[in-house]
């Protein structure tokens, strides 16, 4: 069954707001040895910490949130506001890559002298920070879309950071000042990369596009193995948070089955969804006379596209 849900959450919140302490202290060192020695590539990295900085503090928000009861006004509570954060999230990435990448090109064509040791050693404890708040959201980084993103943003630091010791180094030989912006824009390809995935996962999600994972064929087939079911229609499957998934469905069965055999047959559809990390579940049970007179007769009830009607 995986970690309860609530030990997840509770989880990722002490990561969080460890990653966001662990990070703020080493932007605010990145960035001020940056401007002393005049290095982009800090400047640049720092900027980009920054921004996951106040990506976590926005993923702590809708956790936050996501614990929030559901009332009269918002009926399924403040769940979506997860997948809203890792949204925006990836649009402050974006706009921080194109900033970083302008600015790497005016480098190009005025580079200026940096001290390579001082460089590399901030960049060598970049390592070590980046590294390690990586290592703790590696444990819930397959439970929530918003902390995957935090820890391939960490991972992909820990990297850019090891390229700008790498830099720092060479310029410690050569004055090959161009290495630094030629840095810069290695973290603008590394930003991209990890930012396109959560990018297309975010939008699908916020406009309830099947969540990455599940295959609502494969779904629709599990629930007609359930017995008693004789076929199933109009199934619909949606991200409620990045933590919780949900699914409605037209279920065709029996007839003559008693209100008990109807209730079995319910509880087994939603133990099946649970074991597919389906948690929400709602299905209406149709007799096959019923649903041809809603138009999806047993030679048809095998689809799974959208409902035109209710």
């Amino acid at each position: 069954m995986g970690v309860p849900k609530s030990l997840t959450v509770q989880g990722m919140n002490r990561a969080l707001w460890l990653g966001v302490v662990l990070n703020s202290v080493y932007v605010l060192v990145e960035a001020l040895v940056g401007f002393l020695l005049h290095s982009l590539a800090l400047v640049a990295d720092a900027g980009h910490n920054l921004m996951d900085v106040l990506s976590l503090i926005i993923s702590l928000l809708a956790f936050r949130l996501l614990r929030l009861s559901p009332n009269d006004r918002y009926t399924y509570g403040y769940r979506k506001t997860t997948i809203l954060a890792s949204l925006f999230n990836a649009v402050i990435l974006l706009i921080t890559v194109g900033a970083i990448g302008i600015e790497a090109i005016r480098r190009f064509m005025h580079p200026q002298p940096i001290m390579g040791l001082d460089v590399a050693v901030v960049a060598g404890v970049g390592i070590l920070v980046n590294g390690g708040t990586a290592w703790l959201f590696y444990r819930y980084q397959r439970h929530d879309l918003n902390v995957r993103g935090a820890f391939l943003h960490m991972f992909a630091d820990a990297l850019v950071s090891v390229g700008v010791v790498i830099a720092g180094l060479v310029m410690m030989k050569w004055p090959w000042y161009w290495i630094d912006p030629v840095m810069s824009l290695v973290i603008v390809g590394v930003i991209l990369a990890g930012t396109w995935s959560l990018l297309r996962e975010s939008v699908r999600l916020s406009i309830d596009g099947v969540p990455s994972g599940l295959d609502v064929q494969n779904i629709a087939r599990v629930l007609r193995a359930v017995k008693g079911v004789k076929s199933v229609h109009h199934v619909h499957v949606w991200a409620m948070s990045t933590l919780e998934n949900a699914i409605t469905a037209h279920v065709v069965v029996d007839q003559d089955l008693s209100l008990a055999e109807a209730d079995e047959i319910r509880k087994n559809l939603e133990k099946a969804m649970q074991e597919m990390h389906i948690q929400h579940s709602t299905f209406e049970m149709e007799t096959p006379e019923q649903a041809c007179k809603h138009g999806d007769c047993l030679s048809v009830t095998t689809a799974t596209t959208p409902a035109t009607h209710s």
